[in-house]
């Protein structure tokens, strides 16, 4: 019997699910299969997740073919109606012990092809806490899952289900055990990670977890993946301000930069509140840098309301972007929307955008030649600052190690000491 194969699409949060998923189907015996997480986060993740099945089967005739993730949890049937599938299950079932027990008694039969419950119904979000998952520097845990909000461009929270939070003591307790295994970095990770603690008793806040893991673990380094800046908290901002464990690193959900863009989006924040969050930041931690989402070509937008968004990079001084060229996706309100952007001009404002961001990567690169960074190994000869940016070394270091060195160069988009 061979160990299943996994392929995991999307997020960092579905490549943390898939870790688990392998600890589950290793302890139950399942063999002889392929697994694809699939992501909703766009139409295009959609296709290339049926592409992706349609392949892993042609390479993999005799195993069974298993689909999960987000796509999956969405439009069950449409997964299961495709001749390459062998079973369809939710985002929920994946992480069930009794689930990959059925699956490894030899198999479920056409009655059990779907096993695809109410996400919404789901109020926990803990069990399978995975020690180590990341590289041999970084370690990656998950403190929160689903989101309560409902932007209209985004589907996410029909395949996630709504917010819920790891308990700080569970969170702590696995920190506590990743600093004993040598990990020297550890990042917190989530769906809508500012919504962390809503419904946990007291209703603590991110930067209430944040404090507390610097006060109770020896964590070397915390990082915090993406926020909502709009949440940002007292406690967080004052970790910021305090705490240099706390990396100077934020990657912000902010998605456009006009207001009546960001209206329609049914974002909870403005443009003038996206610049003072990011002056206030870096008043507070001079030398933070930001990374931040943002999407091109949303329904109804015209060119001035682009050149909003293309002016807030400067504006919030972004350095590090992640552009989306907006695709419609079923479901969702803003598919509905008739004022569609015509498909070459979200091409080109992408690629604009994009632009942008190279240019203010490389101004972030020069500023640092001279500089001493602390950096983190993440290879022998690569590592990244507190910052995120990455630093080629001329020498080997120990993996996994935080050294002290002085920048020399630039090479391409990355540093070099």
């Amino acid at each position: 019997m061979s160990a299943p194969i996994f392929t995991t699409l999307g997020c960092r949060l579905n490549a943390y699910e898939t870790e688990a998923m392998k600890r589950l189907a290793d302890e139950a015996g399942v063999g002889d299969a392929v697994v694809i997480n699939t992501c909703a986060v766009t139409a295009e993740a959609v296709r290339k997740a049926r592409q992706e099945i349609r392949r892993l089967r042609r390479e993999n005739p005799e195993a069974r073919v298993i689909v999960t993730g987000c796509a999956a949890q969405i439009d069950p049937d449409s997964f299961a109606a495709m001749d390459e599938v062998d079973a369809v299950i939710g985002n929920t079932e994946k992480m069930s012990p009794d689930t990959w027990a059925g699956l490894s008694n030899g198999f479920i039969g056409d009655t059990e092809k779907v096993q695809v419950n109410d996400i919404m119904s789901v109020t926990e979000t803990a069990g399978h806490l995975i020690d180590g998952f990341g590289t041999r520097s970084r370690a990656y845990v998950q403190v929160q899952n689903g989101c309560d909000h409902r932007c209209t461009f985004c589907i996410i929270p029909y395949g996630r289900g709504n917010s819920r939070s790891v308990p700080a003591g569970v969170v702590v307790d696995q920190v506590k055990r990743l600093v004993q295994k040598g990990f020297n970095e550890v990042v917190l990770t989530g769906v809508d990670l500012t919504s962390w603690g809503a419904d946990l008793p007291g209703t603590p806040r991110l930067g209430d977890l944040v404090m507390r893991l610097l006060r109770l673990t020896d964590v070397p380094r915390l990082r915090i993946s993406s926020i909502d800046s709009i949440e940002a908290d007292d406690n967080l901002m004052l970790a910021i301000a305090t705490e240099p464990r706390l990396m100077p690193h934020l990657h912000l959900s902010l998605q456009h930069g006009d207001d009546l863009i960001l209206k329609r989006m049914k974002r909870r924040h403005l443009r003038d509140d996206a610049i003072a969050f990011a002056e206030e930041a870096r008043k507070l931690r001079p030398g933070i840098t930001f990374g931040a989402d943002i999407i091109a070509g949303f329904p109804t937008e015209t060119e001035a309301h682009f050149e909003n968004s293309l002016k807030l990079v400067e504006d919030c001084h972004l350095t590090w972007l992640h552009v989306f060229p907006y695709s419609a996706r079923p479901g969702t309100p803003a598919a509905k929307i008739p004022s569609r952007v015509d498909g070459k001009v979200i091409k080109d404002r992408a690629a604009r955008l994009r632009a942008a961001g190279d240019a203010a990567v490389l101004r972030h690169l020069a500023a640092q030649q001279g500089a001493e960074h602390r950096i983190l190994m993440e290879s022998p000869d690569m590592g990244r600052t507190e910052q995120f940016t990455e630093v080629d070394f001329a020498a080997p270091q120990a993996e996994g190690s935080i050294v002290t060195a002085t920048i020399t160069g630039v090479s391409g988009n990355r540093l070099t000491a």
